[in-house]
Order: structure tokens, then C-alpha cells, then sequence
């Protein structure tokens, strides 16, 4: 039973971290094609952003009309 619940959590655990990985490289590619490149900095800032936060960042990079507004997005939502 024990081993039924671990291995119940770490794929749990597992399917989150695909979750967000996958919103993040979404998330980057969206970016770049609304901003240009992006610098390493702010690509690793958003790789490790919660999945909550990235689902948020896909809204508001609609309203982006400058890497300014992603920094300022970053400033606020990043830890």
C-alpha cells in the first residue's frame, strides 16, 4: 500500500514538473516571437517561474509591447 502512495506521488510529481516545463518553453517561444530575443537572464527567470505564474504570463504577454514590460512582469511575479 505505501509503495502504491509513493510512487502515486512522485508521478504526480513528475506530471507537474512536465506541466511546467512545457508552459515555460510556450511561454519563451511566445516571447520571443512578441519581443525578439530574449537575454539569458529573463529566459532563466521564466523556466523557473510555478506553473500558476506562467499561466499567468501567457495572458499578460499579450499587452507586452517591450522587453521593459517583461522585466517589470518579472519584477513583480518572480521570487
Amino acid at each position: 500500500m505505501a509503495y502504491r502512495e509513493i510512487f502515486g506521488l512522485g508521478r504526480q510529481e513528475g506530471e507537474q514538473k512536465g506541466r511546467q516545463a512545457e508552459a515555460a518553453a510556450i511561454s519563451l517561444r511566445l516571447l520571443g516571437h512578441r519581443l525578439g530575443a530574449l537575454t539569458p537572464n529573463q529566459q532563466a527567470r521564466i523556466q523557473a517561474l510555478p506553473l500558476s505564474a506562467l499561466e499567468t504570463l501567457s495572458i499578460a504577454l499579450l499587452d507586452f509591447q517591450g522587453p521593459e514590460d517583461l522585466n517589470a512582469w518579472l519584477s513583480q511575479h518572480a521570487a
